[in-house]
């Protein structure tokens, strides 16, 4: 388990991180999510004693990353795939992270072929291209068969086989009890990947809550209505004190409401529907709404 306790970080008069306290656990997939500028790389570099925080810890199996013998063999991170020396083959660099670890050189080989790289392993890093160097990253994350596993945008780069794939080798790592903590800003990928989130925001806290409650506690019921009638649905929904707004394909979107009422007002007026649907909102709607204030960078367009 990952425990980050009271930690904060200044850079100068800058504060990166500040008071924050969560706990990553063992066999689901935690997704680190916040604006551009949260703090989750400056978080993550501090798990990895990369950075010292100013105050506060973090513990890995309740040890702080420095103490650990063999880093490798218990924590595999993704920060920065581009860290490579780019003189070096994948093969050559996958060999000399095994032997600083006392790694068994097998593992070279088989981290090779789970990553997709059989065909490149004997290049030149410096070749590689951003998808190449991303699964390099990734197998070199993988090397020690660590039971924690921090991945840093893990599909950046990756093409459409790969993201499925990268996708699928997190659930199935969090399945054998392992503990996957992954960032990403990738909202719709998150929403397919993780069972757990992370939300912060200028270095705090914001939301620490499995996914589907997270969308539930931050998005508002909407239901979804197809009708040949729209002006006369709009009437009998505002009489009754419902809210109803334009879709995007046409439909109208009652708020606040469920399916269920919709279908009673419709039956009682005589008004013709062709669906009514309950709509599920997204992680993204709930993450904007959440976070919408702790954006430092907006575009004129996301003011509106």
């Amino acid at each position: 388990m990952i425990e980050v306790c009271e930690l904060t970080k200044r850079f100068g008069r800058t504060t990166a991180v500040e008071g924050l306290s969560f706990q990553v656990r063992p066999g689901r997939v935690t997704g680190f999510l916040g604006p551009n500028g949260a703090g989750k790389s400056t978080t993550m570099r501090m798990m990895l004693d990369l950075d010292r925080p100013t105050s506060g810890e973090v513990r890995i199996d309740g040890l702080p990353y420095r103490r650990l013998r063999e880093p490798l063999r218990t924590v595999g991170a993704l920060l920065d795939a581009g860290s490579v020396h780019g003189a070096r083959t994948a093969r050559a660099h996958l060999r000399w992270l095994a032997r600083s670890n006392r790694i068994p050189e097998r593992r070279v080989g088989e981290v090779i072929e789970q990553t997709g790289l059989q065909s490149a392993a004997d290049k030149r890093a410096g070749k590689f291209s951003l998808g190449m160097g991303q699964r390099l990253g990734i197998a070199a994350a993988l090397l020690g068969d660590p039971r924690v596993l921090l991945l840093d945008e893990p599909v950046n780069g990756l093409d459409p086989e790969g993201i499925l794939w990268i996708r699928r080798l997190m659930k199935h790592l969090a399945a054998e009890g392992r503990t996957v903590l992954v960032s990403s800003h990738l909202m719709s990928e998150a929403a397919l990947t993780v069972d757990h989130l992370v939300v912060i925001g200028r270095g705090r806290l914001l939301a620490d809550t499995g996914t589907a409650e997270f969308i539930d506690r931050h998005t508002r019921p909407r239901v979804r209505v197809r009708t040949p009638e729209p002006e006369r649905l709009r009437d009998v929904l505002a009489d009754a004190g419902i809210r109803v707004e334009q879709g995007d394909d046409g439909s109208l979107e009652a708020a606040g409401t469920g399916p269920e009422r919709i279908g009673e007002l419709v039956a009682a007026h005589g008004v013709t529907v062709h669906e009514v649907a309950r709509r599920t909102a997204s992680l993204e709607e709930a993450f904007m709404r959440l976070t919408g204030g702790f954006v430092e960078h907006r575009s004129e367009e996301g003011r509106r």
